[in-house]
C-alpha cells in the first residue's frame, strides 16, 4: 500500500519519521519543526495503514506495515526514526530502505505481554479485554509525567478517531508472538529507551543488543511519549543524530 506522506523543509539531508500505534505524522510536529529550522533537511512524515489519511486494510500484520514502508519512503535515507510500534516496523523494513542510520524510540521490540504456558493462553483468550487492562496498567505508572500541549492534546484527539481500531489487538499480538531478533544492526542504529520501555523491550534485552552493536541511549525522566512531554529533551538526546552532527560525547 501507498501511504499518505507529508513532506516538509527543503535540502540534500533526507530524514523520515515513522509513528506508533494509535498515532500519525502529524503528531511529529515539534520535531519536524526543530529539523527544518536547522536547515537544509527534507523530513518526510508517514501515515501508516490504518491510520491518519492513509487507507485502511483487511491486513495489519508488522510484515504489512513494513512493506507499505518500503513501498512508500525511498531507498537510501540519511536518518529514519521509528516510535514504538513505528520502530518494529522499521526493523522489518530497515535492510531494503538501507538508510544511513536508523533511530529507534521505544521500539516495540519485545512486548512484556504473556505468550506461552497458561498465562499466556488465558490473557489471549480474553482479549481484547486484556490487552485494554495492560494499557491501563502503562497510564498508570506513567501519572505525574508532562502532559502533551493543548495543540499536542487535539492532534492526539484528530490521530485517535481516525485510527481504525479494528487493528490493536491483532497488532499486540503479532509483535507478541514474533519479537524483534536479538541480533546486530542491519544498518549503523541507536535506540533511545524512556522510563516505560520495559513494557516494549526489557533491559536485559537492550543490553544485549547493545554487546552486539546497536548504540543505547537513555532519556530518564521521560515516559513512552517522548517529544509529548518534553520535546527539548527529547531533541536534545537525538538531534545530533538527526542532524549528522558529532556526538556529544
Amino acid at each position: 500500500m501507498r501511504l499518505a506522506t507529508q513532506q516538509h523543509g527543503t535540502g540534500p539531508r533526507r530524514v523520515a519519521l515513522v509513528h506508533g500505534l494509535g498515532a500519525d505524522g502529524a503528531l511529529w510536529h515539534t520535531m519536524t519543526e526543530r529539523l527544518v529550522a536547522a536547515g537544509g533537511i527534507a523530513v518526510t512524515t508517514v501515515d501508516l495503514r490504518g491510520h491518519g489519511a492513509s487507507e485502511r486494510a483487511d491486513d495489519y500484520s508488522v510484515q504489512a506495515f513494513a512493506d507499505d514502508l518500503v513501498e512508500s519512503l525511498p531507498t537510501g535515507l540519511d536518518v529514519v526514526v521509528g516510535h514504538s510500534l513505528g520502530g518494529t516496523v522499521l526493523e522489518r523494513a530497515v535492510a531494503r530502505l538501507a538508510p544511513t542510520h536508523a533511530v529507534y524510540l521505544d521500539p516495540g521490540f519485545r512486548l512484556g505481554l504473556p505468550t506461552s504456558g497458561l498465562a499466556g493462553r488465558v490473557f489471549w483468550a480474553a482479549s481484547p479485554v486484556s490487552v485494554v487492562g495492560a494499557a491501563l496498567l502503562q497510564r498508570l505508572r506513567s501519572r505525574g509525567r508532562p502532559s502533551p500541549s493543548p495543540a499536542d492534546a487535539e492532534l492526539r484527539q484528530a490521530a485517535t478517531a481516525s485510527f481504525d481500531k479494528a487493528m490493536a489487538v491483532g497488532v499486540f499480538r503479532d509483535v507478541a508472538h514474533h519479537p524483534a531478533p536479538v541480533a546486530a544492526p542491519g544498518v549503523p542504529s541507536t535506540i533511545v529507551l524512556s522510563d516505560d520501555s520495559a513494557a516494549v523491550l526489557p533491559d536485559a534485552t537492550a543490553l544485549r543488543l547493545a554487546e552486539l552493536g546497536w548504540e543505547l541511549r537513555r532519556l530518564p525522566g521521560i515516559g513512552h511519549d517522548f517529544w509529548l512531554q518534553d520535546a527539548d529533551a527529547t531533541w536534545s538526546c537525538v538531534h545530533d543524530l538527526l542532524l549528522g552532527v558529532p556526538s556529544r560525547d
